[in-house]
C-alpha cells in the first residue's frame, strides 16, 4: 500500500473476535479512531463494558504514525505488542483494538498469551473484513472547476477520462464541480481543461488529503 494509502475501519463500525484457551476468554474489539483522545475514549468505554474482566489490553495506530500499546497487567510484551503487531501486519491505521481477557484459572505462559492475544485480534480483523467494514484510504486531490452550463457534459467526461470522479455539483450562474483524483492524476485533467478553455484556468487543485476513493 505504501505512502499513497492505508486501510482503516469505516467510522462507526465495530468488529469483534473471540478466542478461548483453557477457559480463558479473549475478546478483541476493533474500531476506527481519528485521534489519541478517541482511542482513550474507546479504551475507557471497553473497560467499563468489561469492568469484571482481569485485563483490557489496548493497542492503537494513527495514520500520522503514532502508535501505542499496553499490557494492562499481563507479563511484559505478551499482549499489547502482539495485538499491535496484528494491526501493523494488516496495514491498518486510525484504529484501536482492545482485547479483553476473562481469566479461566489456568496460567497460559508467555507463548500461550502471545498466541491468544494474536488470535483474538486476527479474528476481529477477519470479522471486520467479512462485514465490509475495512476501507482503503487513498491520498486524494480535490479539484474545483467553474464552468459555463454549455461546458458541463464535456467537463464531466474529461474528469472521467483522467481517472477522477465528480463528488459535488453546484448549479448557480455557472456550474461549480468538485472532483476527486488520486494524488498525481489531477495534473492531466488540469492541463486538458486549460487547453479546452484556451489557456484560461477554470480548475484549481486543493490540498491533497486521505479519503475513500
Amino acid at each position: 500500500m505504501g505512502e499513497a494509502g492505508y486501510l482503516t475501519l469505516r467510522k462507526g463500525a465495530e468488529a469483534e473476535g473471540e478466542f478461548e484457551d483453557r477457559r480463558s476468554r479473549f475478546i478483541a474489539q476493533l474500531v476506527h479512531v481519528g485521534s489519541e483522545a478517541e482511542a482513550d475514549e474507546f479504551i475507557a468505554e471497553v473497560r467499563s463494558r468489561h469492568h469484571d474482566a482481569r485485563h483490557n489490553v489496548p493497542a492503537w495506530i494513527l495514520a500520522g504514525g503514532r502508535e501505542r500499546c499496553s499490557d494492562d497487567g499481563e507479563p511484559s510484551r505478551t499482549s499489547g505488542m502482539p495485538t499491535l503487531e496484528v494491526l501493523r501486519g494488516e496495514g491498518l491505521k486510525d484504529v484501536c483494538c482492545v482485547v479483553t481477557r476473562y481469566f479461566g484459572g489456568t496460567l497460559l505462559g508467555p507463548g500461550g498469551l502471545v498466541r491468544a492475544y494474536t488470535a483474538a485480534a486476527q479474528q476481529a480483523v477477519a470479522a471486520a473484513r467479512e462485514a465490509g467494514a475495512v476501507v482503503e484510504m487513498t491520498l486524494v486531490t480535490p479539484v474545483v472547476v467553474q464552468i459555463p452550463y454549455s461546458f458541463y457534459d464535456r467537463a464531466a467526461r474529461m474528469v472521467a477520462d483522467a481517472g477522477g470522479h465528480v463528488t459535488d455539483s453546484l448549479f448557480l450562474e455557472d456550474v461549480q464541480l468538485t472532483c476527486a483524483f488520486r494524488a498525481g492524476d489531477e495534473g492531466r485533467f488540469l492541463a486538458a481543461m486549460r487547453e479546452a478553455a484556451n489557456g484560461e484556468d477554470l480548475a484549481r487543485a486543493l490540498e491533497p488529503r486521505f479519503a475513500e476513493f
